[in-house]
């Protein structure tokens, strides 16, 4: 059977409503607990869900920057479809393992119908670099935020916790000197080489290389020229790539205020509590992504969830409350991107 990009798009399609079916299944509280989280949130729930809106609008101005940056010109693509693509991609991600990359090769089978097959390709792996890249900087920047509130009062460090500060800090540094050298050299040629030296697939590796030399190179290229050549569509994607997490944090927020969590009220009750969220989603995110070949993550976001909203000092049914909601935001924004999906432009 051929695979044309009709069934491999009906394919995706199947594998998001599975990802619904299995993540419905795979709640660790009955239904009957769930329903009353649901009407706990209440109202809550549609800025929770809401501001995905924004979120997802950044990240497609982000990939838009990239594009335009790589093919040195206007995107000759509608922003609709780019942000239709770009909630799609994500769903898909949220319901595939391999540390959430099943949206990219569906990102750049739509992508190659607007431009040529190898832009295609090196836009969407640009810009899942600079997601990954961008992730780096939340992580690195929220650990001065802690220690910010260190400073004022608001949190506690001892031994273990300042252990730990310096561990990510090492972490983060040593991957943002991976980032620049494949923003420099190129990443795809690298990547091939160490999938060379995985038993069993060093024959399939020299096989695609020679099929596929010529535009591994250029695509190579094309990956080092946009940050050798159009610094402000790099750093203007960077940029809007962090502060999509920033907006994120705001989902955590409204779920802190809707128990009444708000560090004393106020302008400045309200700036604590959001800074406070900013880093329950930096831990969050940091311990998914270390076992992020999980499968829709199952297990590790709550585990983090509850984990970094303890070590803040609320209580790990705090937690677990945050845990579940977030999961029924993910299955309405896979159901939603599975819907784009079969919506024609």
């Amino acid at each position: 059977m051929k695979w044309t990009k009709q069934r491999l798009n009906n394919l995706f399609f199947f594998l998001g409503v599975a990802a619904c079916v299995v993540m419905l299944f795979t709640f660790d509280v009955s239904f009957v607990e769930l329903w009353d989280h649901l009407c706990h949130a209440g109202y809550w729930l549609i800025p929770i869900v809401g501001v995905w809106i924004i979120v997802y609008g950044l990240n497609a101005f982000a990939w838009k920057a990239i594009i335009e940056g790589n093919i040195q010109g206007k995107m000759p693509v509608s922003f609709w479809r780019l942000y239709r693509l770009t909630i799609t991609g994500y769903a898909l991600n949220y319901a595939t393992p391999v540390g959430g990359l099943g949206g990219e090769p569906y990102r750049i089978m739509e992508l190659s119908k607007d431009i040529d097959k190898q832009h295609a390709t090196s836009s969407v792996i640009l810009y899942a670099m600079m997601h990954f890249f961008a992730h780096f900087w939340f992580w690195f920047i929220s650990i001065f935020i802690y220690l910010a509130l260190v400073i004022v009062g608001d949190l506690p460090i001892n031994v273990t916790i300042g252990t730990t500060l310096g561990i990510i800090v090492v972490f983060c540094l040593f991957f943002f000197y991976l980032f620049s050298k494949g923003y420099r050299n190129g990443l795809v040629k690298y990547v091939l080489g160490v999938v060379a030296n995985i038993p069993g697939l060093k024959k399939w590796t020299l096989r695609f290389w020679a099929r596929h030399s010529e535009a591994i190179e250029n695509i190579d290229k094309q990956i080092a020229a946009l940050y050798g050549q159009d610094t402000r569509a790099f750093y203007r994607s960077l940029v809007l790539e962090y502060f999509s997490r920033v907006v994120q944090s705001s989902e955590v927020m409204f779920m802190l205020l809707l128990f009444g969590i708000d560090c004393g009220g106020g302008w400045d009750g309200l700036t604590l509590t959001f800074l406070h969220s900013i880093l329950i989603v930096a831990f969050t995110t940091l311990f998914a992504n270390l076992i992020g070949f999980l499968p829709m993550q199952l297990g590790v976001q709550e585990g983090g969830f509850v984990l970094s909203i303890a070590a803040l000092g609320l209580s790990a049914a705090l937690g677990i409350f945050v845990s579940i909601i977030c999961r029924v935001r993910e299955i309405i924004w896979i159901a939603i991107g599975m819907a784009l999906m079969k919506l024609k432009d």
